[in-house]
């Protein structure tokens, strides 16, 4: 019996890869993420859902971003406003998503929405970027590539 449960808990192991899993927050948990991560790095907080063509758009364009300024001390942290944290999970697995996704696990969005930005209406996409020194640069809507780009050189200069 013993070898049975060794083996099932390493057979579990396997086919519930970490990986899959991604971490929920309320608004108050990521708050606090979010000022601590950017206390010693620039973060690229970018708010999207699966159903959001444009968010879909636009993500692998955040998802380069480390890669393409090694140098800059940049992480982006994906929210995924998703109803159901399993959507985000399945999209990360199924594009492989590099960066950190996160799930807001919220329901009243007109809680929190101002504390991002007075200037947010709620739609998505919305990019929030912050630098270590308390910077902070709010955008509504869909980059192009060239765009989030051009954002990122200006504000870690």
């Amino acid at each position: 019996m013993k070898v049975f449960l060794l083996t099932l808990c390493l057979l579990g192991g396997f086919l519930i890869s970490p990986a899959q899993e991604i971490q929920s927050y309320s608004f108050e948990e990521l708050e606090k993420k979010i000022t601590d991560e950017s206390s010693h790095q620039y973060l690229v907080v970018n708010f999207w859902a699966t159903w959001c063509a444009p968010c879909l758009q636009e993500l692998p364009y955040f998802e380069s971003l480390s890669q393409d300024f090694p140098n800059a001390k940049l992480k982006v942290l994906l929210v995924s406003l998703d109803l159901e944290k399993d959507k985000a999970i399945q999209f990360k697995e199924k594009k492989q998503l590099q960066s950190e996704v996160v799930y807001l696990n919220e329901v009243d969005f007109n809680a929190w929405i101002n504390k991002i930005s007075p200037k947010w209406s709620g739609a998505i996409p919305a990019t929030l970027m912050l630098s270590p020194a308390g910077e902070k640069k709010f955008h509504e809507g869909e980059y192009t590539e060239a765009e989030l780009y051009g954002q990122i050189k200006r504000f870690i200069q």
